[in-house]
């Protein structure tokens, strides 16, 4: 059976319209590899800037608006190997690497992210520790009752399984980078870290006007409608401000700020809590809970006075008519939103495509096209038409 082309699904789905696109679909990447710097490995491929040229170009000959996302996480190995986001240097390396981006394709843009999530290194860190402690304790409980720590908690964690991993992938990480441990994008960041990252950005940032003082520029980060049960009001506060307060100083300047969502995060007198009892889960197992978006979006718009875009709003299911139901509950948040004066100027919907969900691979279906991984044929989904027909309105 021949591919269905991706230009006709859009089309067929009122997807292609170049007054509503830029709101509708997700953004394109542009992730040009090579960040540049004095390093003697660091240089960039013309091959790869014709070919984010010509994405560029086809995405606006369909009508879709390219809203470039200059890093998705990924870095070059000559990068991690200088010490990688730990690095001082990195922050000019970056800013660098934006300015060459613009001389190159900022004559053809209109926006641009600099760094997709740049709050998620605190958040993994956060999520790491948690493991640790969880893994010591069960091990503990293991020794004194004489038995194996992995039916001590309430997951399913093979923790002699993951020690092992841990062995070899620092052994490989340091063939590659030269040490154990090499500082990527999504390691568990410091806090000189986290603040290296956003000094990065508002380099870029800086560069990046200077070439192209029309462009709208802006950064993306990972946040979560966090709510208080009777108790748990401090671990929510704490937690907003480690997710988003503390960033305001470095992006008061931007033009808009991605704000990404898919979930609630409950916190009670001990901290963090499980989803409730019964709630309905996606396939990356949380709560379904499209009310979040909403919530998120009235938070930041306290304290942030630039552009809003949803950057990222979506579920992992296999059934779409669920996939139906959050849209239009997010949207409808969203318009709430939008009816209240909050500029919003933006949503895109994660993904257009089932895709790679990192270390979960192919199994998340997040996509309002199903992808045939054999033959790669590609096959709209109802969710599709219906965000398609919010761009009609």
């Amino acid at each position: 059976m021949p591919l269905v082309r991706l230009d006709k699904i859009l089309t067929d789905t009122g997807l292609c319209s170049r007054s509503q696109a830029r709101e509708i679909i997700r953004r394109g990447r542009a992730a040009v590899n090579g960040t540049p710097c004095a390093d003697p490995a660091a240089k960039f491929d013309p091959e790869a800037v014709e070919h984010y040229r010509k994405v560029i170009a086809c995405c606006k000959a369909h009508g879709v608006e390219p809203i470039v996302t200059l890093l998705h996480f990924t870095s070059p190995k000559w990068l991690i190997c200088k010490g990688g986001w730990e690095a001082e240097s990195t922050v000019e390396d970056f800013k660098h690497y934006a300015a060459y981006v613009m001389e190159q394709l900022g004559s053809e843009l209109r926006y641009v992210c600099t760094i997709n999530e740049a709050n998620m290194g605190l958040q993994l860190a956060a999520i790491s520790k948690r493991f640790r402690l969880m893994a010591e304790q069960a091990a503990k409980n293991a020794a004194a009752a004489g038995k194996s720590a992995e039916g001590t908690v309430q997951v399913g964690m093979n923790f002699q399984k993951m020690m092992e991993n841990m062995k070899y992938a620092a052994m490989e990480n340091a063939q590659v980078f030269g040490t154990p441990q090499p500082q990527i994008f999504v390691s568990e960041r410091t806090p000189e870290g986290d603040l290296l990252v956003l000094r990065a950005h508002a380099a870029a940032r800086d560069a990046i006007k200077a070439i192209c003082p029309e462009v709208k520029v802006g950064l993306t980060l990972s946040l979560h409608d966090l709510q208080a049960q009777p108790g748990g009001e401090a671990f929510a506060e704490a937690a907003w401000q480690e997710e988003f307060t503390h960033y305001l100083p470095y992006i008061k300047e931007d033009d808009f700020l991605g704000v990404q969502n898919y979930t609630r995060t409950l916190y009670g007198p001990q901290g963090q809590l499980p989803a409730p009892e019964g709630a309905e889960l996606t396939q990356m197992d949380y709560e379904v809970y499209p009310q979040a978006l909403e919530h998120v979006i009235r938070k930041v718009a306290e304290a942030f006075k630039g552009d809003l875009i949803v950057t990222e709003n979506g579920i992992a299911t296999a059934e779409d008519a669920r996939r139906v139901a959050f849209i239009r509950q997010a949207l409808d948040g969203v318009q709430h939103c939008i009816a209240d004066g909050i500029p919003v100027k933006g949503y895109f919907y994660w993904s257009l495509m089932d895709n790679f969900e990192w270390q979960k691979g192919y199994a998340m279906q997040f996509g309002l096209i199903a992808v045939n991984r054999e033959t790669m044929e590609r096959t709209a989904k109802p969710s599709l038409g219906v965000l398609g027909g919010y761009a009609e309105k």
